[in-house]
């Protein structure tokens, strides 16, 4: 009974040590993804990433027209031509259709990396913006609150405008 007794002190102690020690916790939230495209940074790498999209686009678009002029002139010199020679064209017209499919690809890949060079610097910014707010108001913690990070309550500290208020918008 008495080794007991002392378990449940023990417990109680371990659970109001732990209830004070949350407690003393500060947590804030920011929304993460509404501070970034707020940043005027952001407008001009989006435009930046929307120009170089609009670029591969044209050039893909070229490429795509110069293929179909050509299997419409082959399509249309096909019964004047021999055999041979049209297979050399239809080994033609699938050579530049695999060098199209090849540069959409490349450019994909392209404007995901430029993306990413591009974006990290200004993700990195806010995120420096946000600690500094956070420490200088003394939190310990500060979740994000965008849509989809899992938080269900954001009812604590918004340091949303604070942080705003530090990057100058």
């Amino acid at each position: 009974m008495k080794k007991f007794k002392f378990l449940f002190v023990a417990i109680m102690m371990f659970v109001g040590a732990t209830t004070v020690a949350t407690a003393q916790s500060k947590i804030a939230h920011v929304n993460t993804q509404e501070l970034v495209e707020a940043m005027p940074e952001m407008k001009a790498a989006q435009s930046q990433l929307e120009k170089l999209q609009k670029t591969y686009d044209t050039e893909i678009k070229a490429m795509a027209k110069e293929l179909d002029v050509k299997v419409k002139l082959y399509g249309s010199e096909e019964g004047s031509k021999t055999d041979e020679e049209n297979a050399k064209r239809a080994q033609e017209v699938q050579g530049m259709q695999n060098n199209i499919v090849a540069y959409r690809n490349e450019a994909m890949k392209d404007l995901q990396q430029k993306e990413i060079d591009i974006l990290q610097p200004i993700l990195e910014k806010a995120r420096a913006a946000i600690q500094k707010v956070a420490r200088a108001q003394g939190f310990e913690y500060v979740l994000d609150s965008s849509q989809g990070s899992g938080i269900l309550l954001a009812d604590g500290k918004d340091l949303l405008g604070d942080v705003k208020k530090e990057l100058g918008m």
